[in-house]
């Protein structure tokens, strides 16, 4: 049979973290404060879409305020890049992180922690276009910056030692990629504990490895312990169980499973596209998984329908 890989689910910034670490020049409480605090709430509970507007709106409000290369808008630049990031938008979360890293770099100097998290998100969106090249050194200049910084142990460096991780897994390079998850998996469950939803995506993330690398037993039992911490954090609409059920469903057709993997990759995909529309990336990696397990069953002509569906939102998202 043919494997089916187990698409991986990357960390992205929180945006709890995305405040500026310095006491702000601004009020909290004005109106682009208020549209930030509600994005992130939003964002949190993976209703991006939700958040999008908020995010514009913050941000038109600070260029209003302080000019489009003042201090204070660089961190609505990064929110609203990562907002678009997550809603498969990468064409537009580009110019938003180039920005926000332009702007940081100048007031704050190359080796600032903020610099080091714009640093993680850029490179993350290259290693989510297959851009490996020039993901990788990104990546490391901002664990480096975050280990001069905030030490080897602050929760900030989990995000580019798993989108790291990540890219060492879609080259094939497992190794590498499981001493970075159990690494950021190590600090996070010191610094938060061991049922804090932060932890999940590493989760699904090593357990994709372990897939790869045959470990079915250990890939199983992460998968399902992400999908109760999550559930538990933010009920059972959430991308991150959706992605947890796709690589559980890709893990059950490497044992010949069928009947249960085409179960999950359907829930999956019916949790993708509630959470996070009908044209987004993730749904059509889920959507490539089910059409390999019908193929590999014989079942052609609902291969190619399903292919069909993921051809054409990839024809949506595809960076021109």
């Amino acid at each position: 049979m043919k494997a089916l890989k187990a698409s991986i689910r990357v960390a992205v910034t929180a945006l709890a973290l995305s405040l500026s670490l310095a006491a702000p020049s601004f009020a909290e409480d004005d109106e682009a404060g208020i549209a930030t605090r509600q994005m992130k709430e939003l964002y949190r509970a993976g209703k991006y879409a939700e958040a999008l507007p908020l995010a514009q709106k913050a941000l038109a409000l600070r260029e209003k305020e302080f000019g489009s290369d003042d201090a204070n808008v660089a961190m609505p630049l990064n929110d609203l890049g990562t907002i678009h990031y997550n809603l498969g938008q990468y064409a537009v979360a580009e110019p938003l992180y180039t920005r926000a890293l332009a702007i940081r770099e100048k007031t704050l100097g190359p080796d600032h922690a903020e610099v080091a998290m714009v640093l993680n998100n850029l490179g993350d969106l290259y290693r989510a276009e297959e851009r490996y090249a020039e993901a990788e050194p990104l990546l490391k200049r901002s664990i480096a910056i975050d280990e001069k910084t905030l030490g080897p142990n602050d929760p900030a460096i989990v995000l580019p030692l798993s989108n790291l991780g990540a890219l060492y897994s879609s080259q094939g390079r497992y190794d590498q990629a499981e001493s970075l998850f159990k690494r950021g998996l190590a600090v996070l469950r010191k610094a938060l504990g061991p049922d804090d939803p932060e932890a999940t995506v590493l989760m699904n993330n090593l357990a994709d490895t372990y897939i790869n690398l045959h470990r079915y037993a250990d890939a199983e039992k992460l998968l399902k312990r992400s999908m109760v911490v999550t559930e538990k954090a933010f009920g059972p609409d959430h991308a991150d169980i959706a992605q947890a059920l796709n690589n559980l469903a890709a893990l059950y057709a490497r044992q010949g499973r069928n009947a249960e993997a085409e179960r999950l990759f359907k829930r999956s995909a019916a949790t993708f596209e509630k959470t996070l529309g009908p044209n987004h990336p993730d749904l059509a990696g889920v959507l490539d998984n089910l059409a390999g397990l019908y193929r590999d069953q014989g079942r052609y002509a609902d291969a190619q329908q399903v292919m069909r569906r993921s051809m054409a939102i990839r024809g949506k998202t595809r960076p021109i």
